[in-house]
């Protein structure tokens, strides 16, 4: 990838394009991210630079991360991510990166934590199809079914689709236009939705599908 920043969702709202069209958009304050640290072939075995965003208090970090940040004298961040990027060495550690490395137009993938939904069955976990609601099938419409022959395997397999935990967790998407960047506010809205609630934290990155 070229470029990437963390960020945090603020919400959704609409915006109009030029030929008057609402256009719903998802409201990203990204950055400001500093650059915490690099990684580089010859010490860590590949190149990476590590970016942080969100101010943290000084005696909410650990003894561990108080020397992390010390190192490259920076201050603490909440949140830290790492990113591949095609050419590292344009970056240095203390360096800022703002919303405008992003431009109107952009195609990026948008990762975060999707909300918990607690536990859900077969239906609205899966979208399984209900059973018939007469004819013997008795009170469970919305059970899933058989789960497979009783003689063999005369188990379960793993990774049968079944009821259980939904939601929070790792979701990307992919291919989500940027409608427009606000520089000064350090905000970009997204075209469609993205993953997590309100406040939620988001990595952005060049599309690998563009």
């Amino acid at each position: 990838m070229k470029k990437g920043l963390v960020g945090k969702k603020l919400g959704m709202t609409q915006l109009f394009d030029q030929n008057g069209n609402v256009v719903p958009v998802t409201v990203v304050e990204v950055g400001p991210c500093v650059v915490t640290q690099k990684k580089t072939m010859e010490k860590d075995g590949y190149e990476a630079v590590q970016v942080g965003f969100g101010d943290l208090k000084a005696n909410k970090v650990n003894k561990p991360m108080k020397g992390h940040f010390a190192k490259g004298d920076v201050a603490p961040k909440r949140v830290l991510r790492e990113f591949r990027l095609e050419d590292c060495s344009a970056l240095n550690v203390g360096d800022l990166l703002k919303a405008d490395i992003f431009a109107e137009g952009d195609r990026i993938d948008v990762t975060g934590t999707s909300k918990g939904k607690g536990y859900a069955g077969v239906i609205k976990r899966w979208n399984f199809a209900r059973l018939k609601m007469s004819h013997g099938t008795g009170p469970v419409a919305r059970h899933g079914g058989s789960m497979g022959a009783c003689s063999s395997p005369s188990r379960v397999w793993k990774g049968k689709k079944m009821a259980g935990h939904l939601g929070a967790e790792r979701v990307t998407v992919q291919n989500l236009d940027v409608v427009k960047v606000d520089a000064e506010n350090n905000i970009i809205a997204v075209k469609g939705a993205i993953p997590g609630p309100k406040g939620g934290i988001v990595v952005i990155a060049d599309s690998v599908k563009a």
